[in-house]
């Protein structure tokens, strides 16, 4: 049997546990709410672990999260349901909430653009902008709006050298980065209009770090 401290000490931490699942639950919601993704939900899903066994450092219970991206569907280990672009977003909203308690050094995010663009994409770049005061942030993406916060702009291309596929990384200067964030807004023809959003977007990312 266990100790009647050990148990009291899980009994304990899953109360806190369970109020903090609760907590992460509904602000990671909002957070999805404000990434426009439609109807999300979002849960922190406790199981309780048999045998003497867990009471280890992690406590006695095993988390697990659970999504469902459309209304009407239940919801379900988020590993096994969500898209690269949902799993991507949900990456971020979790990252946000925990911005200043997470300690992992360098994020990631692919495809974190996947299927939106204006409003929604615009956020994005802000709450990535946001994540880098805690993290360095790594983010592989072809919206104007999330290129546009960069601190460091890389422009990555293909080419075909002696019959093998070289992929170049360059690092872009200021004129450079805001050429490319032109050619992501304008395409083909870049004006000069487009070229004065583009400075407009970079100087409006300077002004909010």
């Amino acid at each position: 049997a266990l100790p009647i401290s050990l148990a009291l000490l899980g009994q304990k931490l899953a109360k806190e546990r369970k109020r903090a699942a609760s907590k992460l639950d509904s602000r990671v919601g909002e957070e999805l709410a404000a990434l426009q993704m439609n109807h999300p939900r979002f849960q922190v899903e406790l199981h309780l672990l048999e045998g003497d066994e867990p009471y280890g450092p992690t406590g006695p219970h095993r988390a697990e999260f659970l999504f469902s991206a459309n209304p009407g569907e239940p919801l379900l280990p988020l590993a096994r349901v969500a898209s690269g672009g949902e799993l991507s977003r949900v990456m971020l909203a979790m990252k946000s909430v925990l911005a200043d308690t997470d300690h992992v050094p360098i994020l990631i995010f692919d495809e974190v653009d996947a299927g939106v663009g204006g409003a929604v994409a615009a956020v994005m770049g802000r709450r990535l902008k946001t994540l880098s005061r805690y993290h360095q942030v790594f983010c592989i993406t072809h919206l104007p709006q999330i290129a546009s916060q960069a601190d460091v702009h890389l422009f990555i291309q293909k080419k075909v050298v002696k019959g093998r596929t070289v992929t170049q990384v360059r690092r872009l200067d200021e004129a450079g980065h805001e050429a490319e964030v032109a050619r992501m807004l304008g395409g083909t023809e870049i004006t000069k209009a487009v070229r004065d959003t583009a400075a407009e977007m970079i100087e409006a990312a300077q002004r909010s770090k």
